[in-house]
């Protein structure tokens, strides 16, 4: 089965999902651009088409005509065509999703951390560590990211957002803010402002201090049998209704014996029969355990698609439980 990452960089630990070239610590944006395959351009074309294409056509001139109001996006360097969109839709280039990040990494000390392409050129991502980080209780050790990602096939608006990951066992968590600063999204029919997202999204400490005390309120959060069915229950109630009730039942289980001690890092106080555990449980889940045709499959997911909805609709239900 081909791989949904084409090209993927990173420093430091092998990431979760195994996949991608390594780089030494340090090195500078234009050599990440490189070597996360965002070195080309999304070109723009119209999109024509061919009006006796089929053999019962009635014979029109020209034979080629054009479909006023869209356009058709091709990647420079294969000329692969990526999608066709409205001539209203504004591209973001995949050189701009690493200039984001140049002024936090040369000035204000963030580390690029990953970068890639996914879907042949359709969806582009980058994530810096930002340098704050949290010990939840004891070594426990939660580190804050920006991540930013975008799509030029439909599939999401151009999106910043604060991103934490537990360093024993790389799971991943959005971070949700009370004033809901955590994300900031930019649809395709506005131009894109690298400045005006960082504004908005507020790169400050005042961000990372809310969320780590979230964190630790969930680790001081005691749970007993009831309180985790509840959770589980609702956790998959109303949603994912393709999932059949032997799938929804299978993935509750997983995620019970991943709480129960199966988990990485179940053991350690801070998630030991606490709502952070459950909620680790969850995350390792959908990171590591749940099925997927592969990882890259399942690094969109997790970031992306439901398994980040699962991820975030569990977040809300764990807080729900210290409130």
């Amino acid at each position: 089965m081909p791989h949904l990452v084409e090209n993927m960089a990173y420093t430091g630990v092998t990431p979760w999902h195994g996949l991608g070239q390594k780089l030494p610590a340090n090195r500078p944006l234009d050599e990440w651009i490189v070597s996360a395959g965002m070195d080309w351009k999304i070109n723009e074309a119209p999109v024509l088409f061919d009006c006796n294409a089929l053999p019962d056509s009635t014979l029109c001139l020209p034979l080629t005509r054009e479909a006023q109001g869209h356009k058709v996006l091709y990647r420079s360097d294969t000329h692969a065509p990526l999608s066709v969109v409205s001539h209203r839709y504004q591209v973001v280039q995949p050189k701009a999703i690493m200039e984001f990040y140049r002024d936090l990494t040369e000035q204000f000390g963030f580390e690029m951390e990953t970068a890639g392409v996914l879907k042949g050129g359709r969806k582009l991502w980058a994530l810096a560590k930002t340098g704050q980080s949290t010990q939840v209780r004891g070594n426990d050790t939660v580190n804050g990211y920006v991540l930013l990602a975008t799509a030029c096939d439909g599939t999401m608006a151009t999106t910043a957002q604060f991103t934490s990951v537990r360093v024993v066992c790389n799971n991943t968590l959005s971070i949700a803010t009370r004033d809901s600063t955590g994300a900031v999204k930019v649809p395709h029919s506005t131009q894109f402002d690298a400045l005006a997202v960082k504004q908005k999204l507020g790169l400050t400490v005042s961000k990372w201090d809310e969320f780590s005390y979230q964190l630790k309120a969930l680790s001081d959060r005691k749970l007993n049998d009831r309180n985790v069915t509840r959770f589980l229950s609702s956790l998959f109630d109303g949603h994912n209704t393709a999932l059949s009730v032997k799938a929804r039942e299978r993935n509750q289980a997983a995620i019970l014996n991943l709480y129960q001690g199966n988990g990485m890092g179940a053991q350690f106080a801070s998630a030991h029969n606490t709502a952070f555990g459950l909620l680790n449980a969850v995350t390792q889940f959908v990171d590591h355990e749940q099925r997927a045709h592969s990882n890259d499959n399942r690094l969109n997911s997790a970031w992306f698609g439901q398994g980040a909805k699962l991820k975030n609709r569990a977040f809300e239900n764990a807080m729900a439980l210290v409130a």
